[in-house]
């Protein structure tokens, strides 16, 4: 497997990489959840940032949904296979659809990949709750479509954020400090993201190298409202996706 390029942000070209950029960020309640990692994922951290609705069957605060929905309005992101700018929201049905907007690092990420793998073995269980997935990652459509035909991934469910709009409004966390794994972080897994992404190349870098300092994240929408949200505080510090499935399942029995 390929050196990451996520490994390697010591060098020149990221000095101030991390400095903050203008943008209006959506105001965010959150619950501090700590706890051991769940099925074998180790986690980078000991809290991590989680905001669940309380209609999808939880009693934590509430991020306010029209604030996020207003905010990401104005993002458009762009269609994997075509190239072509697509709203972000007119992505699901703005009434009663219900969406899971993963964002990943970049695509040149490894742990990016793994997370596409694992999302691509869930879309079945996606697909029975009722629940549409949106994958997006910072870089081009050409470098979308690198991990597309490699893992190989949906086109139809990938796009692009080259500026990485949708993340500055979201505030995901973008970074050195954040960006730097530990080795226990990653080499727990190792064995396992080897099966995941034995295609990976790093040529889904983007050219714009800042693009590897960003965090991800992960939302589930109904309509308007946002059920979930997670903000990765460390690379490869993924939404454990089976309590995304569980408000997918829950928002489909109400």
């Amino acid at each position: 497997m390929e050196t990451a390029a996520s490994l390697s942000l010591s060098r020149a070209p990221f000095a101030g990489a991390s400095a903050p950029r203008a943008t209006s960020r959506v105001k965010k309640a959150v619950v501090v959840v700590s706890g051991p990692p769940r099925r074998g994922r180790r986690l980078c951290g000991r809290h991590r940032s989680l905001t669940v609705s309380a209609a999808a069957g939880a009693s934590a605060p509430v991020s306010p949904s029209p604030d996020v929905w207003d905010a990401l309005g104005g993002v458009s992101v762009l269609a994997a296979g075509t190239g072509d700018p697509v709203p972000l929201t007119d992505l699901w049905d703005p009434t009663e659809g219900v969406a899971v907007v993963a964002l990943l690092r970049h695509f040149g990420c490894f742990c990016c990949w793994e997370l596409a793998s694992d999302l691509k073995e869930s879309m079945a269980k996606f697909d029975a709750a009722g629940a549409k997935l949106i994958a997006i990652g910072v870089g081009t459509p050409d470098k979308a479509r690198i991990l597309a035909d490699g893992l190989p991934f949906p086109i139809d469910s990938l796009y692009a954020d080259p500026e990485r709009k949708a993340y500055d409004v979201l505030g995901l966390y973008h970074g050195v400090g954040r960006t730097l794994l530990s080795p226990a972080s990653i080499y727990s897994r190792l064995d396992s993201i080897k099966k995941k992404t034995k295609n990976y190349t790093l040529k889904g870098t983007p050219a714009n190298l800042t693009g590897l300092l960003q965090q991800g994240g992960m939302l589930v929408f109904r309509g308007k409202e946002l059920l979930y949200s997670w903000k990765d505080e460390r690379t490869g510090d993924h939404a454990p996706l089976d309590d995304v499935l569980n408000v997918c399942c829950k928002v489909r029995a109400a």
